[in-house]
């Protein structure tokens, strides 16, 4: 089972609007980052999580065209607002793709998107959307889902496992909850948001990330939905050991 990281970025992505990179060195391609997205595959299954306004080009980048399912973590702007691009993959599979999201989050996709999931005007709708349980199967793929505090809503945090490996993917929280823990410890790969190194109301820091990276014990972390002031290769130089700046197209392998 593996991990594709199709965007490592913040909401702004980096450089923002005004060719603004922060500390981010420009020459240095892994500052680049689109919207947080990610791909997680094992044999002949595809599970997306997210659809990122920057969809389109990060699924050209992984030569991907179809996938089984897509998981929504939450219903923000910079994770659903690629949601039309999901037409093409309608176009690739022959029917409408398959949507997961918790309550909250499907009850705002549908209303906001109400011509994906139920067509509009003879046009077929693209996707289905159903509520996603704290665990199911998805092809060759099991998924524990464990819900996340994020300012004042919430996000799912996700655990897919394989064939004995496990990957974990925890964007857009605050704070690690007991739930949380107990779904994060002993993973292969955990993918973490790590937004900046100085707390924000709705995303972790990167202290409190390494904190948690040492208590849960992971074989290797990335982190991710970093924004303009976290710099690859500063990251590269004091991250502890089995801790890297993820970066758009890193593969991971449980």
């Amino acid at each position: 089972m593996k991990i594709r990281i199709l965007g490592s970025g913040t909401s702004s992505g980096v450089p923002r609007i005004g060719n603004e990179w922060g500390d981010c060195d420009p020459a240095e391609p892994r500052n680049r980052r689109t919207r947080a997205s990610a791909l997680v595959e094992h044999g002949d299954t595809r599970i997306l999580i997210d659809t990122s306004p920057d969809m389109r080009a990060q699924l050209l980048a992984a030569n991907v065209g179809r996938v089984d399912a897509v998981i929504w973590t939450h219903d923000h702007a910079d994770h659903c607002h690629g949601i039309d691009d999901l037409r093409q993959i309608f176009h690739q599979l022959g029917h409408p793709v398959r949507g997961l999201a918790r309550a909250d989050t499907r009850q705002t996709l549908e209303a906001r998107f109400a011509y994906v999931f139920h067509g509009k005007r003879g046009y077929p709708p693209t996707a289905t959307i159903e509520e996603l349980p704290d665990a199911i199967t998805i092809g060759d793929i099991s998924v524990r889902i464990v819900d996340q505090p994020h300012g004042g809503t919430r996000s799912a945090g996700l655990r897919f496992e394989a064939d004995g490996k496990s990957i974990g993917y925890a964007t857009d929280f605050h704070e690690l909850t007991a739930a949380m823990a107990a779904l994060y410890t002993g993973l292969d790969v955990w993918v973490v948001d790590a937004l900046r190194r100085w707390p924000h109301p709705s995303h972790p820091e990167l202290s409190a990330v390494l904190g948690w990276v040492e208590t849960l014990r992971p074989r290797e972390a990335a982190l991710i939905h970093m924004d303009q002031t976290m710099d690859y290769a500063t990251l590269c130089a004091e991250l502890p050991p089995g801790v890297q700046p993820g970066y758009d197209g890193l593969e991971l392998v449980a």
